[in-house]
């Protein structure tokens, strides 16, 4: 019989979160050039999976926090660790920066507008900089490194 203790099972749900979290958003780069191109009627089925990505990632975002203080607990590990104080600062970034990045960019996408090339163009500059925003945090949470 296998033996799961809550440590394991946190970690492997906390290690789920994190795929959610951040996995989805490779699938949107190739829908840029279809965005780039498509008309302006058939727009929303293509904005519509950016859509779901960001609702999935935010409730994604929840499970990761949960579980991320949840195993911080469990493993008694200190909140003044730097890997975990500099992985909390990078998330609080993130999340300014989803706010502010994803909504306002499909919005305009989704209303008449002008220059879609630019738009289009800053999606994919908010796509590359969320993508390295939460491979930095994925790599404080792996590597764990001492920085004080």
């Amino acid at each position: 019989m296998v033996n799961l203790s809550w440590y394991i099972i946190m970690l492997y749900i906390h290690i789920f979160s994190v795929v959610l979290s951040i996995g989805p958003y490779f699938v949107l780069f190739p829908l840029l050039a279809l965005i780039r191109r498509a008309p302006f009627e058939q727009l929303p089925d293509y904005l519509e999976p950016f859509r779901i990505t960001v609702r999935l990632t935010k409730h994604a975002g929840h499970v990761l926090v949960a579980t991320g203080i949840l195993l911080t607990w469990i493993t008694a590990w200190s909140w003044k660790t730097s890997w975990i104080v500099a992985t909390v600062l990078i998330m609080v970034a993130s999340l300014y920066f989803i706010a502010r990045a994803f909504s306002p960019l499909l919005r305009q996408l989704k209303a008449p507008h002008e220059d879609r090339n630019f738009l289009v163009n800053k999606l994919r500059k908010a796509l590359i900089l969320y993508v390295i925003i939460t491979l930095a945090m994925m790599w404080f949470m792996v590597s764990k490194p001492t920085i004080w």
